[in-house]
């Protein structure tokens, strides 16, 4: 259950409106990114501000996200401030009133410090977080060669300062409102992955690792640990 006594590390990270909706226990991060898939990171670079969408990682202390050494949304996040936010939508709430629609969602939001991480063993082991976090992956696949690491860029963020909002249940409609003639309720997602296709020119007799074949037909974002995950 989160931990809704933990408070605010910061006021950067406290909930304003929708108060009573925030989370800040250090397990209510990590359970909205252990569900997560992508996380968005927003940087100020020369051209202004962008939000680059990303395959994250997490070591239960702090966040890794990587990319090209060549990345200038990446490069201009090193050594400054930023805010990384993963979020996962799980249905939609229709109010008697189009002003009380929403969503069932669950976010968290994480801000500090870029640091680039250039020390080769914590690299390897960040990008096999990264690789690992939807599926365990990287053990079974061919061993990353040292070009391939030198072209890749890795930041990480620390999970010092962070909030979770969830909101589920329907909608919040005004008490006039909940006796009239207006449909009132949600509906909800449910996002599964698909069936395993190998690669068109995979050769014959070789079969997918149990961590990636575990996936096939299962929830997207459960509430709980997703298969593949140690």
């Amino acid at each position: 259950m989160p931990d809704s006594v933990a408070l605010p590390a910061s006021d950067r990270v406290r909930l304003r409106r929708g108060a009573h909706l925030g989370h800040y226990g250090h397990d209510d991060v990590l359970a909205v990114l252990d569900a997560g898939l992508v996380a968005h990171v927003g940087v100020t670079t020369p051209d202004g501000p962008m939000v680059l969408p990303t395959a994250y990682g997490h070591d239960g202390s702090r966040l890794y996200v990587h990319g090209a050494v060549a990345n200038a949304a990446l490069r201009a996040a090193v050594g400054h401030d930023v805010c990384v936010t993963v979020t996962i939508l799980d249905g939609v709430i229709f109010g008697r009133s189009a002003f009380h629609n929403s969503m069932q969602y669950r976010s968290a939001v994480i801000r500090g410090t870029a640091r680039p991480i250039t020390d080769p063993a914590e690299q390897r082991r960040a990008l096999q977080l990264i690789s690992d976090h939807v599926a365990a992956s990287w053990d079974s696949a061919r061993s990353a060669h040292d070009a391939e690491i030198r072209r890749t860029m890795v930041v990480a963020v620390e999970l010092l300062e962070a909030s979770v909002k969830i909101r589920t249940g329907g909608p919040m409609d005004e008490p006039e409102d909940v006796d009239g003639p207006h449909w009132g309720g949600h509906v909800p997602i449910r996002t599964t992955f698909g069936h395993l296709e190998p690669s068109p020119d995979l050769p014959d007799g070789i079969a997918a690792p149990c961590s990636i074949a575990a996936l096939a037909g299962s929830d997207v974002h459960p509430r709980g640990p997703r298969p593949g995950r140690g």
